[in-house]
């Protein structure tokens, strides 16, 4: 970690976001963090459990004279997002993550941050081992697995929690209250294929596109962003159409909750329209970089031809099956909110095509805040490929959560915020999904409210926290605590 970092106010919230680069803790690996947790708790001598599933929960008794306050959960995820550089030598099951400051930022070099949520973590701990503040009962819930599929959060069972108000510290907009999100689910493909015997004299050709800028698939899905999954494939379905293109590799994207920043594709080309298929290639990459020219500036799509020796191709009939799938399969936003301006109501992410002995695996993830249009759309996806065979596999899905209009901590938010900074701040739901649904499933009446510090670029390794926002953050949260009736 970069030393500096430690210069920086709220000094408690800083230093223990430091202590969180250093440990490991992707999805579905948590052990290290959860140890660190428990041992936090132990040393201080505070109250602490882990559930069946591996949620850590800590608390902390009311400071005196606050012994009558309601009792407060604060809740973060202690599980980031593992994508770093294609360039960037980085085990996220191994090494710290290398933080910076540049120009009133906190980045890492090639890979996530981890701000989130790490920084709301952070924020916990930092609550939990001062011992100067003023505050009710306080009850911190770490919870395990929400980037790859909320598994904490599903796994929560009644009666883990007392406390009847909640506080999110994982949205990513300084300055903005959210009281609502997006349920989701995922649909998974699986398309078999088979292998031939590839022909002989064809010529290699290698195509990539990588430079996009990725993201968030609920934050960042309206922005007209490229997916590099979908612009791939326009290039390798024209060479399929116009020059004898036969597949021998292709793979793109990571994880389900990331748009696609970077897919790549090894071809066999028909020698007699070869020099035709590369012309008719880099013209349509230059015709597509054109297109993203104002959203994606740094797109860069390489087509190069190749020695490499492929003895095996796609059999023709699956390739053309896939191609044709992923160029149907809709990516982006399929709906606006009828009743919130500008609000992005239904959305679907292509985000990964991972290629194996026999089959392709795509994976996707669907949005919405209307239970129906995310079924209507997961089903939209389903249908494009079991047009091609494929087998389809959707989960359950998680529930998005319901505005409540008569919320007590909402306006109690709102209050302190304007009383500490002056202006009024925005009150909003996201499109991205938070573990509120899941919460409010399994505790009903919980009033919960979320916010956080300005995150930007969150699941790539563009991933960036604002310094500036980090002090608002922790005021809001102290003021809270201090004035819970």
């Amino acid at each position: 970690m970069n030393e500096s970092l430690l210069t920086l106010e709220p000094a408690g919230v800083w230093h223990y976001f430091g202590e969180i680069l250093k440990i490991p803790r992707p999805s579905k690996h948590e052990e290290q963090i959860v140890a660190y947790l428990e041992d936090f708790a132990r040393s201080r001598q505070l109250s602490f459990e882990r559930d069946a599933v591996g949620n850590v929960l800590i608390r902390k008794d009311a400071s005196k004279g606050y012994e009558d306050r309601q009792t407060v959960v604060l809740q973060s995820h202690i599980d980031m997002v593992c994508e770093k550089n294609s360039d960037k030598v980085h085990d996220f099951h191994k090494d710290p993550i290398e933080a910076y400051i540049d120009n009133g930022w906190v980045k890492a070099k090639g890979t996530t941050l981890g701000a989130d949520d790490g920084i709301g973590v952070a924020a916990q701990l930092a609550i939990l081992a001062d011992n100067n503040l003023q505050h009710g009962p306080v009850e911190c819930l770490f919870t395990i697995d929400e980037e790859t599929g909320l598994t904490g959060a599903f796994g929560l069972e009644p009666g883990f929690l007392k406390g009847k108000i909640l506080l999110n510290l994982d949205s990513e907009d300084e300055g903005e209250l959210f009281i609502g999100c997006a349920g989701g689910k995922d649909t998974v493909i699986r398309l078999p294929f088979s292998w031939e015997h590839a022909p002989e004299g064809f010529t290699g050709l290698h195509v990539e596109v990588s430079g996009l800028k990725g993201g968030h698939s609920g934050d960042d899905i309206h922005k007209g962003l490229g997916n590099a999954n979908k612009i791939l494939n326009r290039i390798l379905w024209m060479l399929n159409k116009k020059s004898g293109a036969r597949l021998c590799e292709i793979n793109g994207g990571n994880l389900r909750n990331a748009i696609a920043r970077e897919a790549a594709a090894k071809l066999l080309l028909d020698p007699s329209f070869a020099t035709q298929g590369i012309k008719l290639a880099e013209e349509l990459s230059k015709s597509i970089i054109e297109e993203y020219s104002i959203t994606e500036p740094g797109l860069r799509i390489s087509i190069r031809q190749s020695t490499d020796q492929h003895p095996w191709v796609v059999n023709l009939k699956d390739q053309e099956q896939l191609l044709n799938g992923i160029y149907a399969c809709p990516h982006g936003v399929i709906a606006y909110s009828q009743t919130i301006p500008g609000f992005v109501e239904t959305s679907t992410n292509l985000a990964s095509i991972r290629m194996h002995k026999d089959h392709w695996e795509i994976t996707t993830s669907q949005r919405s805040s209307v239970e129906s249009a995310k079924e209507d759309v997961a089903n939209m996806v389903s249908a494009c490929f079991e047009l091609c065979g494929a087998e389809i596999t959707q989960s359950n899905g998680y529930p998005g959560w319901a505005p409540n209009p008569t919320s007590a901590i909402r306006e109690l938010t709102v209050k302190s915020y304007v009383k500490l900074f002056g202006n009024q701040p925005l009150v909003k739901a996201i499109h991205a999904g938070l573990e509120c649904g899941l919460i409010g499933d399994k505790y009903p009446g919980m009033d919960m409210i979320s916010y956080g510090p300005t995150i930007k670029g969150a699941h790539s390794p563009d991933e960036r926290l604002e310094i500036a926002s980090v002090p608002k953050f922790w005021e809001l949260t102290l003021e809270i605590l201090k004035e819970i009736p």
